[in-house]
This record gives C-alpha cells, sequence and structure tokens, in this order.
C-alpha cells in the first residue's frame, strides 16, 4: 500500500474507525488554546482522571451490553447502592475497610444476577428490567442510607480512588515510577502494533508504508510520555488509573480473543442466526448483564472512595454518560458494533468537553446541551455509515 492509498484510506473506509481518534485530538486541542494549556496542565490532567475514571469502568460494562443489543438503565442508581451497602458496614458499623468493598461488589453481583434472569430467561426487554432497576435501586438507596450522606470512610477505603503511587523509585523533582510504567505502556504498544502487522503480512494482507507506520508509533508514544510526565510532576501514578488499566486491558482481552466476547458480537449482530449457530443466546444475555452489574459496583466503590461518603443522590446521571461514551465511540444502535477502546475514547471525549467546559465557566446548562448535540451527531454518523453502506 502506497503513502498516497494509505491517507485515503484512513480518510474514507476507516472514517468510522479513525474519525474518532481525529475528533478527540482535535477537542483536546480546542480546549488547551482556549484555556492557555491548563487544561493539559498536571494538576488539571491528575483531576481529570479522578473524577471520570468511574465513567470510563461503566462505559468498559455498557459496550458490551450495547454489543449484544441492550441498554442499561440502572447503573448509575446500582452506583448510588453499592456506596450505600458500603458505608452502613464501614462507616456506621465500624467494619474493617475490605469488609465494605466485598459486600459492594456482592451487591453488584447479585444486581447483576437478578436483571440477567428478567433479561436472559424471562425475556423482559433490557430497557423495562434496567428501567425499574433505576427506581427499584435509587429507593433501597434511600432506605438504606434514611435520605442522609454517610461518611467519611477513612483511609485506607479512600486510598482506592484517592491515593499514589509516588516516590517508588525516587527522582529528581518528578515520580520515575511513573514515567518507568508508561514507558513500559509504550513498548508494548509498540511491539502489539508490530506483531499485528507481521500477522497481516503473514495472511498477505496490506498494511501500512514503513514510514507512517513508524509515525505512528512514534506520535503514539509521545503522547503517552507527555501525559506521563504530566503525571509524574503532579502527586504521580493515581490507583485508579491502575485498576481502570487492568480493567481496559482484561475487557479488551475478554472481548476480541474469547469464544464468550464473539458470542457478544454474534447475539448483538444477528440474534437468530446467532442462536442456530450454537451461541447459548440466554446464558450470553445473563452473562453480559452480570458483568455490568459487577462493573457497577466497582465504579460505585470507587465514586464513594473518591466522594469519602455514600450519598443518596450519587450516580445520579451517570447511566447517560455512560451510554454516550459508547455511542460517541462508535457503539452501534443496533448492537452488534463497538469496542472498549472506542468506549473509552468516547469517555474521555466527554470528560475533556465537560472539563473544558467548566474550566471556562460555562453554565451547567450550556454544559448539558453541548453534551446532547454531540451524543446526537455521534448518532446521525452512524445511521448515515449504515445507509451508506447499504447503498454501497
Amino acid at each position: 500500500m502506497t503513502i498516497t492509498s494509505a491517507f485515503r484510506d484512513l480518510f474514507t473506509r476507516n472514517l468510522r474507525q479513525s474519525g474518532i481518534y481525529i475528533a478527540f485530538v482535535a477537542i483536546v486541542l480546542f480546549f488547551a488554546i482556549l484555556t492557555n494549556g491548563l487544561s493539559l496542565g498536571p494538576t488539571n490532567l491528575t483531576n481529570l482522571v479522578l473524577q471520570y475514571s468511574y465513567i470510563l469502568i461503566l462505559a468498559i460494562g455498557m459496550v458490551m451490553v450495547i454489543i449484544a443489543g441492550h441498554i442499561d438503565l440502572s447503573v448509575g442508581a446500582v452506583v448510588a447502592v453499592v456506596g450505600a451497602v458500603a458505608a452502613v458496614l464501614v462507616v456506621k458499623n465500624q467494619q474493617p475497610w475490605w469488609v465494605g468493598m466485598l459486600a459492594g461488589l456482592a451487591v453488584g453481583v447479585l444486581v447483576g444476577a437478578w436483571q440477567g434472569f428478567w433479561v436472559a430467561f424471562v425475556g423482559i426487554p433490557a430497557f423495562i428490567v434496567t428501567l425499574a432497576g433505576m427506581l427499584l435501586f435509587r429507593g433501597i438507596t434511600y432506605l438504606v442510607l434514611d435520605n442522609i450522606s454517610l461518611g467519611p470512610f477513612g483511609e485506607p477505603f479512600t486510598y482506592l480512588a484517592a491515593g499514589f503511587q509516588n516516590g517508588l523509585l525516587g527522582g529528581p523533582g518528578f515520580d520515575l515510577f511513573t514515567l518507568v510504567v508508561f514507558g513500559l505502556v509504550a513498548v508494548a504498544y509498540a511491539v502489539g502494533q508490530w506483531r499485528s502487522r507481521q500477522a497481516r503480512l503473514a495472511y498477505q494482507q496490506d498494511v501500512q508504508p514503513m514510514v507512517l507506520f513508524v509515525v505512528q508509533i512514534l506520535l503514539v508514544a509521545a503522547v503517552i510520555m507527555a501525559f506521563a510526565w504530566q503525571l509524574a510532576n503532579n502527586r504521580g501514578l493515581p490507583n485508579v488509573l491502575i485498576l481502570l488499566a487492568v480493567l481496559i486491558i482484561a475487557y479488551t482481552l475478554v472481548t476480541t480473543r474469547t469464544v464468550f466476547g464473539r458470542h457478544v458480537y454474534a447475539l448483538g449482530g444477528n440474534r437468530t442466526a446467532a442462536a442456530l449457530s450454537g451461541v447459548k443466546v440466554k446464558w450470553v444475555n445473563f452473562g453480559v448483564m452480570l458483568n455490568m452489574g459487577v462493573l457497577a459496583a466497582v465504579a460505585g466503590l470507587v465514586f464513594a472512595s473518591r466522594s469519602n461518603a455514600a450519598q443518596p443522590a450519587a450516580g445520579n446521571m451517570f447511566e447517560l454518560d455512560a451510554i454516550a461514551a459508547c455511542f460517541i465511540g462508535g457503539a452501534a444502535v443496533t448492537g452488534g458494533v463497538g469496542t472498549v477502546a472506542g468506549a473509552m475514547v468516547g469517555g474521555l471525549i466527554m470528560a475533556v468537553m465537560s472539563n473544558g467546559m467548566q474550566l471556562q465557566g460555562v453554565p451547567t446548562a450550556w454544559q448539558l446541551v453541548v453534551k446532547g448535540l454531540v451524543l446526537l451527531l455521534a448518532v446521525a454518523f452512524d445511521v448515515y455509515n449504515k445507509r451508506r453502506s447499504s447503498a454501497g
């Protein structure tokens, strides 16, 4: 493939995949210019990670739900009820921090199994089941907390979302450990891309010209290390970023390298064909909803840890942010299409826009208007692409 054809391929056939990354870079640069670089400062980038990590965790589970052809409206309420249960045990009953976390995860498993049963085995649409769950779990949260906030959790519970790995390897004025970790990430990315390229060549498939391939690797590595440098010059590597990275890697492998992941895509693409191909439709649906419950619990614990308290209104609108992240990141409304990486980029776009508008002092009302328009345009782009593909 020549350089010219590679660029043409980038902006035509692969526009859906590459467009989201181009949009993300453009949005980051736009707010960096508006804020005179403040949005890319060490303190702001650290706060960005801490403030939106739980939305990204929810988006990982939500994208699998959407790929399977469903939607989950209850995750915000699940975040609230998990924090409430943990607070009652840790704050009110003076139980160890790990008891509260295990109980929160157990609540997530029970919620996922409950909703999975109604969706998979009873056959009620997930939209209805999770709408009922949104009301049910929000009500339980009010009952558990008796309509009042409960806190503080104190350490080490807050260490999950508010702690940092800093000073493990020292560093003259910056955290060397953070740079080493992100350096390994950059190397791993380069190795993965090289192996993917070699595999495509082995099957005699088209690949990028070597010049473009090297430029891509260097640009991504530069972005990774620039981000690492900013974190290293603030408080170091956030614990919640480590958790998020582990989840991203694990679920990328699950969706791309496992039988369950392939079955989720098959189910969302064509339920009837999937059933005829031997996919256990009911159990896949159950697994998807169960997984969403567990990840909602993880997000709930992260949010409670960062807030250092459980609040009756916790998680309000979180489900809409998670859903928007998935659709902006390329997930299809009809199911069968979507990636964990795309959902993460979609979530980061929402995070950067929200953070940038806050730094500019944009009123909350206008922030909601902008988010709504961005979501609408993302879905409209998905519909346009499908119609163009059908016509072609």
